[in-house]
């Protein structure tokens, strides 16, 4: 039985597929996979060598292949470009996007760049990769692709139509066309609907509406996810500083800027400095993870030695140290829970949204609750437990002097962070936990020797 697009192939397929490849069965092959979608035939591809790879990508359209090579995730690209020369390769390019196309030949040594632009027969597209070359692909003219549709502000309707006709050979999607002026500077954009329901004699200038997001082609990428976020655009237009219009970002690059990003946030509130795939070295996964776990023991020995300067209370009152896991714990939790909301509200920042003060004293208001709660259910359950009501009373003050000073200390840590260009999910990592537990011991033992001594 052929394999299905969104259904998960039974091991017996995956043997007997795996058995074709090896023995180069192109029937075989072909009948099971020939019409699956090509994202479905990338996730097979993994389980396969690059030259078993190759094998099958040739004998699918060049248009399938290409979608293929483009849906591999960069490091698995890199190791099997290297089976292809450039004449190969170069039969792939007609059927990318130049975005795409760009993306691919960044990872690819100078030469074979070089040898793959100078064999191309389209050199409209030869010349759309070459500049788009220069750009950073961390912004937004790195991004971007060449392919548009776009109508001059003086044409009539019927002209538009048969450009839109010309143009959109090159274009897969596109939902509105950009208007622009004599110099190629963006003046606004006109709807599909507009131009069918127009006369065919009515100039563009008069229909297309002058209201547009655009953005220049220096901003970061993550400017551009925001705007297109925040606006809900499927697409937007790139210009540069003159407002020249240069091509157009889509929403499928502006996906994988933010699959990144939420990716990054989450390294880093784990306290793992670098991105790491599963199959990076030993090394460079211990690396990543190495920062952290060396701040986070210092943390622990700062705690240690804290807590050493208090040891007479604790001889004292030796049940003091049956709840200092009670108090480091609180904190951390707590300083987490403010930082991730912290966190949260900067990078969906809205017009007409919350100060930073606003958002604090809420903060504030929501730990003074919380506060209260975990003060009262801490006395009652310590107290019930047999505990003297003196240090039950002790370690409920503790508690929500932790936590207030913790909800505070995770809202403003984040905001600090990013006013100094710092990413502030790091503040919603190892970093808070650990300045949490020391704060929190802190006013535990402090706490304790005004109450106790």
């Amino acid at each position: 039985m052929p394999l299905e697009s969104g259904i998960e192939p039974s091991q017996e397929q995956l043997e007997q597929l795996a058995i074709a490849v090896n023995q180069r069965d192109s029937d075989f092959i072909l009948s099971e996979i020939g019409d699956l979608h090509p994202a479905d035939i990338t996730q097979l591809l993994y389980d396969f060598g690059s030259q078993e790879c190759k094998y099958v990508i040739s004998l699918l359209p060049y248009p399938v292949g290409a979608e293929i090579i483009t849906n591999l995730d960069s490091e698995t690209r890199r190791k099997f470009l290297r089976v292809y020369d450039s004449a190969e390769f170069v039969q792939f390019i007609p059927a990318m996007d130049s975005d795409d196309a760009v993306d691919i030949l960044t990872e690819t040594p100078i030469r074979f760049r070089e040898e793959v632009i100078a064999r191309m027969e389209d050199k409209e597209m030869a010349s759309y990769i070459v500049e788009l070359l220069r750009y950073d692909e961390d912004c937004a003219g790195g991004l971007m692709a060449k392919e548009l549709i776009k109508a001059n502000a003086n044409w009539t309707v019927v002209r538009t139509i048969e450009e839109i006709r010309r143009q959109a050979e090159n274009v897969e999607k596109f939902y509105s066309v950009y208007v622009v002026d004599d110099h190629d500077i963006l003046l606004g954009r006109v709807s599909l609907k507009k131009i069918i329901l127009s006369k065919s004699s009515t100039l563009i200038k008069d229909i297309y509406e002058k209201e547009i997001v655009f953005i220049e082609s220096y901003r970061d990428q993550n400017e551009v996810a925001e705007i297109m976020q925040r606006y809900d655009l499927e697409s937007v237009p790139v210009v540069n500083f003159q407002g020249m219009l240069l091509g157009r970002i889509t929403i499928d690059d502006v996906v994988d800027v933010i699959t990144e990003q939420a990716e990054e946030e989450i390294n880093l509130m784990s306290g793992i400095s670098e991105t790491v795939e599963e199959d990076e070295p030993v090394w460079t996964a211990a690396r990543a993870r190495l920062p952290w776990l060396l701040i986070g023991m210092c943390g622990g020995l700062l705690g240690a030695k804290l807590a050493g300067l208090f040891e007479w209370q604790i001889r004292m009152v030796p049940a003091m140290a049956f709840f200092i896991p009670l108090i480091t714990a609180t904190g951390g939790n707590v300083g987490i829970q403010a930082s991730t909301v912290m966190v949260q509200g900067l990078s969906n920042r809205l017009p007409g949204g919350m100060s930073f003060l606003q958002k604090l004293m809420k903060t504030i208001l929501v730990a003074l609750v919380n506060a209260s709660i975990l003060c009262a259910a801490v006395l009652l359950f310590t107290w019930l437990l047999g505990d003297p009501i003196r240090l039950a009373a002790t370690v409920s003050v503790a508690i929500f002097s932790v936590v207030i000073l913790a909800s505070i200390m995770g809202t403003v840590t984040p905001y600090v962070l990013d006013k100094i260009g710092i990413n502030p999910a790091l503040a919603s990592g190892p970093f808070i936990t650990t300045a949490n537990d020391l704060l929190g011991l802190a006013v535990y033992f402090w706490v304790a020797w005004a109450m106790l001594h």
